[in-house]
């Protein structure tokens, strides 16, 4: 209780901070922002570029901006994310910076090369740098280190080390020691990097964005007394207005159809390839596309509050909660930088002082290592990547609400799937109609429908279904009387009919010893027997029970093939309906008549034999089991809030196909991770092997560091492709 009274009086600031790209700006975040009085906690959106900071009490904007200032960092306050807090652009003084740098890099060298009377003699020079040359060389370095140098200085204060006090004394170095050319070119592809880097890491935020853009920013709205038609920002609209949408239009806004009819393409939302049916009394989902009829509907949520909006809100907080090779790359990255500046230092006094080659040539090896030692290539290798994958999978109709989870997913060993809802559609459906003593299907179907009109019995239901979708029209029936805990009767064309269960059959006396095997068969599969007869004569039997959801058998056997050892199946429902469900879907376990703590007993168990576990339910009658696994996947969550906040991954529709998807993706989430982690590694791994033979010169280490930077970008923006 104490905990929960802290959480509310917590207060959360958010922050936009220029240049927050990397985790070197996150790492000097901390540090000067963490000290202020009254900061909790600290959480960070390297992607939007945001700050939000939790404090026991409002914090004043002021004193936050000041620190983030000592930081070496610029910001300003924001609103809640999604709703006043637009995508972040790079900012124009970074490519202006790259600009002039380069420009004066090339300029310094065509004047160096001139005067010095060629290409190589200029490349060969080690002194006599021209005033011109050098004045150019010297105006690159001041245009690349303008962003630079007040991060450097503030790291310095800090004394915690990072790639822009280790460019930044390189460049320095070099210049002291004369190689000037060196250190404008060192210069310039530092900022080039930056700002390539941001400019990739753009096309993440711009994927995500893309989310929040489906939602069209006017509505339609019906006048509540005059029925006048007129266009209204979805901002200003309130839950219970009526909104008219035209063919080919997107949905503005979440709602109820009231009026018309139409198919309607969810897949913005739910990942679903072929188009739904809409009629009066389904719901709508801001972001979807009208396909070919206008329609009217009831707004239920406001703008702010849309599944989508709720969607990329939990795509937003999913980014704060990183996986656990994320986390080990940032704790690797926290004590390699300070391990790689001393080993330069030593690389700089080491050999000299031991009387191995000239001060010089080990203070150039040691301002080579300083450049290789850039862990940024490392650092953003994994935001950048899980990102992608996070925001591909919400494309899909998956919404992870983390990297811990979509990383679990992956390494998935076992899975427990409810019944009802899960491995069937939900609801009783006829599977099988047996006409008997010369009646036809159809005759039987119209009977049973005559007899059920007038009942609001699931079973009855399922029965006038099916003679809805066969086209059967109901004969017409009177005198009709319920006959309580068998079934009923009526008069149809002046005969008494019946329609019941067996315990009716049985009471008839019209049943024979193979009906009644046959009928015993059924029921044994979990199937309800419908008897429909006479005084005559029994005129057939029709099976009601769930229908196996479509697709459910081969995903499960999609799920064996990708390394998923144990299924099993838990229910409240009874012994026999369970084991014939799970025989079809070819589950290994199957436990029945479970109450909600009994399912969470049972997910335990299996946690406990095969570590991994995930649990897929509704997500709401399922809620302990769902807490219990290493995974709680929610089924078809679009139209259920519960489902979308109690699990941990959200499928938005009922598609089974989607679970070994999820595992496949997440297994190429981590390829691509450790790809890109081998990349980074291995490519500082190469260059210091060169620094430490003396092969390797400034440019080649920052290039190499460039490089390898963008190849781990590109290479993780590749999961945003389904």
């Amino acid at each position: 209780m104490l905990n929960k009274l802290k959480k509310a009086r917590m207060k959360v600031s958010l922050f936009r901070i220029r240049g927050l790209d990397c985790a070197e700006e996150v790492n000097a975040l901390r540090a000067a922002v963490g000290r202020i009085p009254g900061v909790e906690v600290m959480d960070f959106d390297l992607l939007n570029g945001v700050m939000k900071v939790t404090g026991a009490e409002e914090l004043a904007d002021a004193v936050v901006l000041a620190a983030v200032k000592k930081a070496g960092l610029e910001g300003a306050r924001i609103g809640p994310i999604g709703q006043n807090s637009p995508a972040k652009r790079f900012a124009p003084g970074r490519l202006f910076a790259c600009v002039i740098s380069g420009g004066a890099t090339s300029a310094g060298f065509v004047v160096h090369a001139w005067m010095a009377g060629g290409v190589m003699a200029a490349l060969a020079e080690k002194a006599a740098f021209p005033p011109v040359a050098r004045a150019l060389y010297a105006a690159a370095i001041l245009a690349a280190g303008w962003h630079v140098a007040p991060r450097a200085w503030a790291s310095a204060r800090r004394l915690r080390p990072d790639m822009n006090l280790l460019m930044t004394l390189a460049v320095l170095g070099a210049a002291a020691i004369g190689q000037w050319f060196e250190a404008a070119t060192v210069s310039f592809l530092f900022t080039l990097a930056l700002w390539l880097e941001s400019w990739s890491v753009g096309r993440a935020r711009r994927a995500i964005r893309a989310l929040m853009d489906l939602a069209p920013p006017v509505a339609r709205v019906v006048g509540p007394r005059d029925g006048k038609v007129e266009e209204k920002p979805v901002e200003a609209i309130q839950p219970d207005s009526r909104v008219v949408v035209r063919p080919g239009e997107r949905i503005p806004l979440d709602g109820v159809v009231i009026e018309g009819a139409t198919t309607v393409n969810q897949a913005p939302i739910t990942g679903e390839s072929a188009p739904v049916s809409k009629r009066v009394g389904d719901e709508v989902f801001a972001g979807t596309i009208n396909h070919d009829g206008a329609f009217t509907f009831r707004v239920t949520r406001p703008s702010q509050d849309t599944l989508l909006a709720r969607i990329l809100r939990m795509v937003e907080e999913a980014r704060s909660r990183r996986a656990p090779v994320e986390q080990w790359v940032d704790r690797f990255a926290r004590f390699y930088t300070p391990v790689m500046f001393g080993l330069a230092a030593l690389v700089c006094v080491g050999p000299p002082l031991a009387g191995v080659g000239t001060w010089g040539e080990w203070f150039y090896r040691g301002l080579v290592l300083l450049v290789i030692a850039c862990p940024c290539a490392l650092v953003i290798s994994t935001p950048v990547s899980l990102v992608a994958a996070l925001t591909a999978a919400a494309h899909a109709g998956v919404l992870v609400k983390g990297g811990a989870f979509l990383e679990a997913a992956g390494r998935l060993k076992a899975i427990a799937l409810d019944k009802t809802g899960t491995l069937t559609v939900g609801r009783p459906e006829v599977q099988r109609v047996i006409p008997l003593d010369g009646h036809t299907p159809g005759e039987l179907l119209a009977t049973a429908a005559a007899l059920e009109t007038h009942s609001e019995h699931p079973l009855a239901r399922a029965i006038l279904r099916r003679a809805q979708d066969d086209g059967v029209a109901p004969r017409t029936a009177t005198a009709f009387r319920a006959l309580p805990g068998r079934g009923a009767e009526a008069e149809i064309e002046g005969r008494r009919y019946w329609i019941g269960s067996h315990r009716l059959l049985h009471d008839e006396g019209g049943e024979s010893a193979v009906l009644h095997d046959q009928l015993q068969t059924l029921e044994d599969e979990g199937h309800s027997v419908i008897a429909v007869g006479n005084g005559r004569h029994v005129c057939g039997v029709i099976s009601v029970s769930e229908g196996i959801r479509p697709g459910a058998v081969e995903a499960i056997r999609e799920l064996r093939a990708l390394g998923v050892q144990h299924v099993a199946v838990l229910t409240g429902d009874n012994q026999g309906t369970a084991e014939a469900v799970a025989r079809v879907v070819g589950a290994d376990e199957c436990r029945a008549e479970l109450l909600p703590g009994d399912k969470h007993d049972a997910v335990r168990e299996l946690a406990g034999r095969y570590k991994t576990v995930a649990m897929a339910g509704d997500g709401v009658n399922d809620a302990p089991a769902l807490a219990a696994a290493t995974i709680g996947i929610a089924m078809g969550a679009a139209g259920t809030d519960a489902a979308l906040e109690t699990a941990d991954i959200a499928l938005m529709t009922d598609d089974l196909s989607r679970l070994p998807w999820l595992v496949r993706h997440s297994r190429r989430t981590l390829r691509i991770v450790r790809q890109n982690i081998f990349v980074a590694l291995g490519a500082k791994g190469v260059f210091m092997a060169l620094a430490a033979a003396g092969r390797a010169t400034l440019w080649m280490a920052i290039a190499a560091d460039m490089g390898a930077s963008l190849l781990v970008i590109f290479n993780g923006l590749r999961l945003l492709k389904r």
